[in-house]
């Protein structure tokens, strides 16, 4: 009896050693995002149901500040966030152990939802106009505010003689029209925002000067929470890749702009209207090096992050 017991036990264990992850993951994970349409296959994935078909328990927190994300994530406060990919690499330069588990939107040449907007009446028109004026961006050191700099300096313009403000995008419009700044760089639906009132206009769609496939956030965890929760990592993953795919399905368009409605606060007719930003689930160490080239160019870190060693394998 006591063999047939033990026969038993073991094939219990085996069989549930050779459940899929799905079966076996069951982890609550707080997941934090900022107010931009980067993050379109994570709010599918929370609408269609794909994080709990792979044994996820994901809330959705809205920050607003790239820049706030890896200190929640290393406060515990979140277990995986969506930084800019210049966020995310100083705060590896500044001894924070993150990795990257997947990616959200990518740059496009034809992607136009990006731009910096003057305020009408500045005459702002090209890089040189900009000596001198107050330009605010979504976070100092996020992505906007890095591929702008680089923009001034491809175009011989020292971004030294520019003065950055710190100003989430809910802010954008107000500030344009109060006259405190003199530009913001901005994303949709904010640019919709200032262009209707009449406050600003649009000098330049300076990201499409970028190599096309750049990703513009990315999803990162505690290197140590990954490895203590390797099933709901790799769940995750697997449900931002599906959330991915089912965007390139046109026939889900609507419900894609649903989604985005809810989780950025969004009425239907500016979801309607927006450009949803091109989908890259999947982030190379090719990818993060380029974003590394560029922020030593602009002597942004300290250190020689290696690219390969910032993924989550």
């Amino acid at each position: 009896m006591k063999r047939r017991q033990l026969i038993t036990t073991a094939a219990t264990l085996a069989a549930c050693a050779a459940l899929p992850l799905r079966a076996q993951t069951s982890s609550k994970i707080s997941f934090g995002y900022t107010a931009v349409s980067d993050f379109a296959s994570v709010f599918v994935a929370a609408e269609e149901g794909l994080f709990k078909k792979h044994g996820l328990d994901v809330e959705l927190k809205f920050i607003p500040l790239s820049s706030a994300i890896p200190a929640a994530i290393q406060s515990d406060s979140l277990q995986i966030g969506g930084p800019t990919p210049t966020v995310f690499l100083q705060s590896v330069d500044g001894g924070l152990d993150h990795v990257v588990l997947a990616g959200g939107g990518v740059l496009s040449k034809t992607y136009t939802d990006v731009s910096v907007m003057a305020r009408a009446g500045s005459n702002i028109r090209n890089a040189q106009d900009f000596v001198g004026k107050k330009v605010g961006v979504p976070g100092l050191g996020a992505l906007l505010h890095v591929t702008f700099r680089q923009w001034l300096k491809s175009n011989g313009v020292d971004y030294r003689q520019v003065s950055f403000i710190e100003a989430p995008f809910p802010q954008h419009a107000d500030l344009i029209k109060g006259g405190s700044i003199d530009a913001v760089v901005t994303a949709g639906p904010f640019m919709a925002r200032i262009l209707d009132s009449g406050s600003g206009y649009v000098a330049s769609y300076y990201t499409t000067f970028l190599p096309e496939g750049m990703p513009t956030v990315v999803h990162v965890a505690k290197r140590d929470w990954v490895k203590a929760n390797p099933g709901a990592a790799k769940a995750f993953v697997q449900a931002v890749q599906e959330g991915a795919a089912f965007m390139l399905q046109p026939k889900n368009d609507a419900k894609v702009r649903a989604a985005l409605g809810k989780y950025l606060r969004l009425p239907p007719p500016v979801t309607a209207k927006m450009q949803i930003s091109p989908t890259g689930p999947v982030v190379t160490d090719r990818q993060l090096a380029g974003w590394i080239q560029m922020m030593n160019g602009q002597d942004m870190l300290k250190t020689a992050p290696a690219a390969a060693s910032l993924i989550a394998k």
